[in-house]
């Protein structure tokens, strides 16, 4: 079976400008946009190209399956919430990339899981293990993020992670979805994870920071200081609100 190189060193860029950039406001992108920046982003061979999110829409899944076609070098990647639905979706229209990958997400901050998702924690947890290792069986290549994750409680935090790992993930997400943490915060949220999930060395650990508080670059970098190898970030910062890493 294939799988995917934890790679220590490495520092892996995930650009997310075509899914998490265009919901910044006046950025929606035109097909035609769209798979003119996504031939610029293979071109200076970024690791992974999030292309969109398929199930959103028919247009958003023939997007996707248009990037996928076209992309040479980098891994095109979709995506999905918890369920089988959105990761088939991701699959269908991922399935011309010479590389792919699912990434799939659900909300581990208390107030969205009780109001939102409506569900307690062990919902959760099972809605993690049932959806990356569904993915799993389908794609190689698997990411997991924790939606909200910095307003998440940390003992909760690390079942999530343990959970995703053990049920294939070979990257696994934190999310400052609401750019609500500063450097030291997160920087010390990071090692929380890294010290009390004990098959992290598994995955390679990632980020996604927004920018409200103007830290999404800062948040990033210190990340990487303590163990993080991948940073979730778009073209010139841009994205929801105030935008993401940059």
């Amino acid at each position: 079976m294939e799988t995917v190189d934890v790679n220590k060193e490495k520092i892996v860029i995930f650009d997310t400008t075509l899914r998490d950039g265009e919901q910044a406001p006046g950025a929606t992108m035109s097909l035609n946009q769209k798979l003119n920046i996504a031939s610029y982003l293979d071109m200076m061979k970024v690791d992974v190209i999030e292309a969109g999110f398929p199930v959103s829409s028919e247009n958003e899944f023939k997007t996707v399956s248009k990037i996928s076609e076209k992309v040479t070098h980098s891994i095109v990647a979709g995506l999905a919430r918890a369920n089988k639905n959105d990761i088939d979706r991701v699959i269908e229209s991922t399935k011309k990339a010479k590389r792919n990958r699912v990434h799939t997400f659900i909300s581990t901050n208390p107030m969205h899981m009780k109001y939102k998702l409506e569900m307690d924690s062990k919902q959760v947890l099972e809605a993690i293990k049932d959806s990356v290792s569904y993915a799993r069986n389908l794609c190689f290549d698997v990411e997991w993020s924790c939606e909200d994750g910095t307003r998440s409680d940390e003992d909760f935090l690390y079942q999530c992670f343990d959970t995703a790992i053990k049920a294939g993930a070979s990257t696994v997400n934190i999310a400052d979805t609401v750019g609500y943490a500063m450097p030291f915060e997160f920087e010390n949220r990071i090692k929380s994870i890294m010290n009390n999930v004990s098959n992290i060395d598994k995955a390679v650990f990632s980020v996604h920071c927004h920018n409200d508080l103007g830290f999404a670059v800062a948040n990033s970098i210190a990340s990487l200081n303590v163990g993080v190898r991948q940073i979730e970030c778009t073209i010139n910062g841009l994205g929801e609100r105030a935008g993401n890493a940059s």
